[in-house]
Order: C-alpha cells, then sequence, then structure tokens
C-alpha cells in the first residue's frame, strides 16, 4: 500500500473510526450472530447469512483502516508555505467565465468533504490548482470542459 499523508486531525479521525468498529459494530455483529444461531437451522437461515457477510464486511474494513494507518505520515501544517498551492493550503479563486469566487481547501483524501469546502488533493480541480501563484490562471480540464481560475489568494 502506498503512503498516505494526512494531517493530525485526520490520523485522530481515523483511529476513532477503527476504534468504533472494533468496539461498537463488532460486538453488535457478534450478537447478531449469535441471536441467529439460536434459531436453529443454519442451513436456511437468512439472518445468520447476513450476519455473517456484515462481519466479512467489517473485518475487511477494519483491516484496510488499519493498512492506510500503519502506512500515514502525517503532515506538519508548519512547514507548509504560501507561496504557492499545495496540501494543507486554502486557495481563493475567481472563475473567469462568470467572475463567482469560490475558496477551496486542498486536503488529503480521507479529509475531502465538499460541503466544508475541503476537496482531495486527487481530484482534477486541486490537481489544476497544485503549484499555481497568486495572479497565476489555472486551466483544468472538468467533465464539463475546460474551467479557467485565477488564483486571487494562498493561506492556511
Amino acid at each position: 500500500m502506498a503512503v498516505t499523508y494526512m494531517t493530525e486531525d485526520g490520523l485522530k479521525k481515523l483511529k476513532e473510526e477503527i476504534q468504533q468498529l472494533e468496539t461498537v459494530e463488532r460486538p453488535r455483529i457478534i450478537a447478531a450472530i449469535a441471536e441467529a444461531r439460536e434459531k436453529g437451522d443454519l442451513s436456511e437461515n437468512a439472518e445468520y447469512d447476513a450476519a455473517k457477510e456484515a462481519q466479512g464486511t467489517l473485518e475487511t474494513r477494519i483491516a484496510q483502516l488499519k493498512a492506510r494507518l500503519a502506512d500515514a505520515r502525517v503532515l506538519d501544517a508548519s512547514e507548509i508555505k504560501t507561496d504557492e498551492v499545495q496540501i494543507l493550503t486554502k486557495v481563493r479563486v475567481r472563475q473567469r467565465n462568470n467572475g463567482a469566487e469560490r475558496t477551496f481547501h486542498l486536503v488529503t483524501e480521507g479529509e475531502a468533504n465538499l460541503a466544508e469546502g475541503k476537496i482531495s488533493v486527487s481530484t482534477p480541480i486541486a490537481k489544476g490548482l497544485m503549484g499555481k501563484r497568486v495572479g497565476e490562471i489555472a486551466q483544468i480540464q472538468v467533465p464539463a470542459g475546460v474551467l479557467e481560475f485565477e488564483i486571487l489568494e494562498i493561506s492556511l
């Protein structure tokens, strides 16, 4: 698995999710399996099959998250510069075709939340903004066509 970069907050959320799955969801599924077993013939017990499938899905998710945690590298926000767009920076842009201004906060994949203006560095828009400086124009190919953004401000 590749190295995953994240902030302290992202690392904390990842650990909390693992804890939730292991201490709340796993016991809930184990109880559902036990309850289904008590109902008798397992060969025709849909509840038992569903609970076992849920257990498999849960264990796979826990394993994936633990692997991601093992490969995580924390980004130090104090080392981030604002002379160009990069991960963890906020960039205020003006869309050239309609003059609309937006602010994007470039974050790791696990921290992306469009409602909060946080976009993953792996998205086309973030990739197109990366490395740009204030005053530069970013031409970004998206499914709907080419968007042009003028970089107005870069901050933390």
